[in-house]
């Protein structure tokens, strides 16, 4: 499984997919999994004894449905794709930060950036599964839990919009500096993958660089049941 994913990532044009990071702040991957690794992936949700939290939104006013957190050992799918798409992605990372005038950089490879999260009390996993059913959404927020941001993070649907679900939309916010909020919403079947900001992102001016601040959620789930895996490459203080 880790040889037939690392192929697929190695065949993905990712200056393409860095250039639609710098235009727009998300890419969708040309990489999507097949129906029964995502019904696997969403039949996860109801085991016991792999999770260390869930959440029920309602409680929190963090919108309507529920996630829950895994645990480590991370299960096996989970843990490889969060530890082969990072190396990937922290090339694009540390060139943000750079334009953005931040001194924070990333190591190249994923388990020594999550050292440096855990050696800054940053220890409890963020990968998690999220569940949706009819009337529930997320509301816009951004995954930081701490000092340590990787600036990046990934998405997968698990579930078929139209046949298991219709409505829940994902949905981007950009805030540019004394503009108005433009929304984006992303176009996703069932087993695309989709990287996007967590916080910020820069943006080229006419006097150089800037940051806006990004910010994703799901709309309302009008029926059926919506499933998505969410990978956050740092961990949780």
């Amino acid at each position: 499984m880790q040889d037939e994913l690392e192929a697929r990532l190695d065949a993905v044009d990712w200056e393409a997919v860095a250039g639609a990071l710098d235009a727009r702040g998300w890419a969708v991957l040309p990489v999507r999994a097949d129906a029964n690794a995502c019904a696997g992936l969403a039949a996860l949700y109801d085991q016991d004894g792999i999770f260390r939290s869930e959440v029920v939104m309602a409680r929190h006013g963090f919108g309507r449905g529920a996630y829950r957190y895994f645990g480590y050992p991370l299960p096996g799918a989970v843990g490889a794709l969060r530890a082969a798409l990072y190396p990937r992605l922290a090339p694009i990372a540390n060139r943000w930060q750079a334009r953005m005038g931040m001194a924070a950089s990333f190591p190249p490879a994923h388990a020594d950036f999550i050292a440096r999260c855990h050696t800054a009390g940053q220890a409890r996993p963020t990968p998690l599964i999220l569940r949706y059913g009819p009337g529930d959404y997320n509301c816009l927020h951004q995954d930081l839990y701490g000092e340590h941001v990787f600036p990046l993070q990934a998405a997968l649907l698990l579930s078929r919009p139209g046949v298991d679900f219709t409505g829940g939309e994902f949905v981007l916010t950009e805030q540019r500096p004394r503009m108005q909020s433009r929304v984006e919403v992303v176009p996703l079947a069932q087993g695309d993958l989709v990287i996007f900001a967590v916080n910020q992102r820069p943006v080229a001016g006419g006097r150089g660089d800037y940051r806006v601040a990004m910010r994703h959620g799901v709309s309302t789930v009008r029926d059926g049941l919506r499933h998505m895996l969410g990978i956050i490459f740092h961990d949780a203080a």
